[in-house]
């Protein structure tokens, strides 16, 4: 039986997640950010202004879609301690509903940019979250976000200066930059490895490639291709829920499925394919002197035989990376065996 792991129905849009403009400390309007975005080839791009909710909404239209959402700061506030020492969480927060500008994370004080206070309603201020540097916090804030209609994001852990022990007990995430391309810019390449850590946990986490972009000198360097039945704010958010995307600084991932064992992978050219899983077990495709890869057929069936559920491993899965040969690269998201329904039995059953 086939399963698709990317939808074959739908439309691939190419989404920035995470944007500033004059709402806080973008040099861009949200309108100039928009035209700029759309000239490149975007069809969604998500409003997450620091630390105020200001949904886009009019913007909107049949070839660009706004998504709602913020970017919250989560700060160790030890007295005397210089900026470039101080350990954060930068969360991304995005709203399920377009028109929803309420969050229980708010903090007045937090909102330190003096354009910014004019977009602070009386209703945000009956919020005041105290914000503490701490894993149980972080939590804290992921969870209420659920239970009022966001997702969240964990944004540049290479800029953040996390290590393994600020984001491996952060439970619920939704996503967690691979790539930011504000940092790359500045010298901070975020890599894949905080969200090979969270997988490796058991946690289903999203690949998130994004440009933090505040002008357009940090701009156009990473981006999530979102498969979508149509461009409309309820089909594109059920699509990022579900993980029906994947995560690129280059290359493009057209296909994706499993059929009767096998992983069956189409892309744009490539120097290599490759298979990552849970454990020290990988498979790759590489290009030849003669010509580069674009397509890719695995055979898992010694894998999903050897997927024993078991407490003491790690929970199976199994997820694809690109790379061309410009050194861009394309993660998809991780596929746990006991999510997929046609492959969960054949990891199940062995139990």
């Amino acid at each position: 039986m086939k399963y698709e792991l990317l939808p074959s129905k739908g439309h691939f849009y190419k989404a920035n997640l995470h944007t500033h403009t004059t709402v806080s400390d973008g040099s861009l309007t949200p309108e100039a950010m928009k035209d700029a975005y759309k000239k490149e080839g975007y069809s969604i791009l998500a409003y997450t202004d620091h630390e105020v909710i200001v949904p886009q909404n009019q913007l909107s239209d049949e070839s660009f879609l706004a998504l709602t959402g913020y970017e919250i700061s989560i700060i160790d506030c030890a007295p005397g301690k210089p900026f470039q020492y101080v350990d954060c969480y930068h969360l991304n927060l995005y709203a399920e509903d377009p028109e929803n500008d309420i969050s229980s994370a708010f903090t007045l004080g937090s909102v330190w940019l003096k354009n910014s206070h004019v977009y602070v309603t009386e209703e945000m201020k009956k919020y005041n979250y105290p914000r503490r540097f701490t894993v149980e916090c972080a939590n804290e804030v992921v969870e209420n976000a659920k239970k009022e209609g966001f997702f969240v994001c964990l944004n540049h852990p290479a800029w953040s200066l996390h290590d393994y022990n600020d984001y491996a007990g952060i439970d619920g995430l939704w996503g967690v930059e691979v790539f930011n391309t504000g940092g790359a810019r500045s010298g901070f390449y975020d890599n894949s490895q905080a969200f090979e850590d969270l997988l490796r946990l058991g946690k289903s986490v999203y690949p998130i490639a994004a440009d933090d972009s505040h002008s357009l000198r940090d701009a156009f360097g990473g981006w999530n291709m979102v498969k979508a039945e149509s461009l409309d704010y309820s089909s594109v958010i059920g699509a990022l829920k579900r993980g029906d995307h994947y995560a690129s600084t280059g290359p493009e991932i057209k296909e994706l499925y499993l059929e009767d064992g096998k992983l069956y992978v189409k892309t744009s050219e490539a120097i290599g394919i490759y298979v990552n899983t849970e454990r020290r077990v990988t498979k790759a495709v590489n290009a030849s002197e003669e010509a580069p890869v674009t397509e890719a057929v695995f055979d898992l069936t010694q894998y999903l035989a050897d997927s024993v559920p078991n407490k003491l491993l790690n929970r199976p899965f199994i997820r694809v990376t690109v790379r061309d040969a410009k050194g861009k690269t394309a993660w998809s998201r991780a596929y746990f065996l006991d999510e997929l329904e046609e492959y969960k039995d054949v990891w199940t059953e062995k139990g």
